[in-house]
């Protein structure tokens, strides 16, 4: 089994910062980030768990929820990872850790 622990703490950290933001710096560009990675972890997700299936794309659901959404879906990712049997697997979970900590980067929070 995987160990997509790197992925939950970075989730978490990212989506914790995003709670503790102020509003004027989530209106800047740190909610858009963070719904822009959830939506790609979600979409991730959908393709481990649902192939061949069309995905379905998170909603906006504000800027004050965003770090809740990001938080399900990174950790929604680290279960489908976990139960991924692909030698893909771990190279996913890489990658995965790698988006949020770029986009933790960028969202400047």
């Amino acid at each position: 089994m995987l160990d997509t622990t790197p992925l939950t703490a970075a989730v978490d950290r990212f989506a914790d910062r995003l709670r503790a933001a102020p509003q004027s710096r989530l209106q800047r560009g740190a909610a858009a980030e963070g719904l822009a990675l959830a939506r790609e972890l979600a979409l991730r997700a959908q393709r481990i768990e649902e192939p061949g299936q069309e995905p379905r794309i998170m909603p906006d659901a504000g800027a004050f929820a965003v770090a809740d959404q990001l938080a399900v879906a990174g950790h929604d990712l680290a279960c489908a990872l976990e139960r991924e049997t692909a030698p893909s697997a771990r190279a996913g979970l890489d990658e995965a850790v790698s988006l949020v900590r770029a986009a933790a980067a960028r969202a400047q929070v």
